[in-house]
């Protein structure tokens, strides 16, 4: 039958249901701000190739979620509108909490959640995991990559990097040779100038030569910078 949770409880219970993924896990909260331990137990999930899906309902992720992300070839993120709902399931066990997956919630909030197991509660558990699979179907995946912040963001703040650098964000660039950012980051890829490897682009050599220039933290994430008359061939 359903167990209640508190806080603590729901806290414990939720690190167990990542660490005893064996196939497939589902983390649907509107805010998300990864822990240290949830972080280290996702990173192991990515290296045990489980597959994770992350559904998330508010703004943008933030900057430092991001760099996480990137790192990992087995976690798809996707973006749901009006997302309230807080949900948690791996192919055994289901949570159904008050508890974002947001490091400030996991803390300092007083959280109430029922833990379900589709042995114990199969009909409850069906239920919640297709309802989990309907949100995942009508949310929008979203590919982690260095560009998708400053190329859907505003740009101005990195108007300072512009100038004092000399060069053009490949948003930037894009704008002034009158191409998409996608595009154009598939013609620099063709070029040599980026590698790609699942959908994530590094500077390569040859880029670096050019005077291309990686830059890893800023107030809407990593991005490249390119110079200003670079043409493609």
């Amino acid at each position: 039958m359903p167990r209640f949770l508190n806080t603590s409880a729901t806290n414990y219970f939720l690190e167990e249901l990542i660490k005893t993924a064996k196939d497939r896990l589902i983390l649907i909260s509107p805010f998300l701000k990864l822990n240290d331990r949830i972080k280290e137990l996702l990173a192991d999930k990515d290296r045990l190739k489980i597959d994770v899906r992350i559904v998330y309902g508010k703004s943008e992720l933030q900057p430092e979620e991001i760099h996480w992300l990137q790192g990992l070839s087995y976690v798809r993120t996707s973006f749901c509108k009006n997302l309230h709902a807080k949900c948690y399931l791996n192919e055994e066990t289901c949570i159904i909490t008050s508890l974002n997956l947001y490091e400030f919630s996991q803390v300092n909030n007083n959280e109430m959640g029922v833990l379900l197991t589709r042995a114990d509660d199969a009909t409850v558990y069906r239920e919640a995991y297709e309802e989990a699979l309907r949100i995942i179907r009508i949310s929008d995946e979203v590919r982690i990559s260095l560009e998708r912040v400053t190329a859907e963001g505003d740009e101005g703040d990195l108007g300072d990097a512009d100038g004092k650098h000399g060069k053009l964000t490949t948003s930037k660039l894009a704008k002034k040779l009158g191409v998409k950012t996608d595009s154009l980051l598939a013609a620099l890829t063709d070029a040599g100038y980026l590698s790609c490897v699942d959908g994530k682009h590094s500077l390569t050599e040859k880029g670096q030569g050019l005077g291309a220039e990686y830059v890893p933290k800023s107030r809407f994430g990593a991005y490249f910078l390119w110079p200003d008359g670079l043409q493609l061939p």
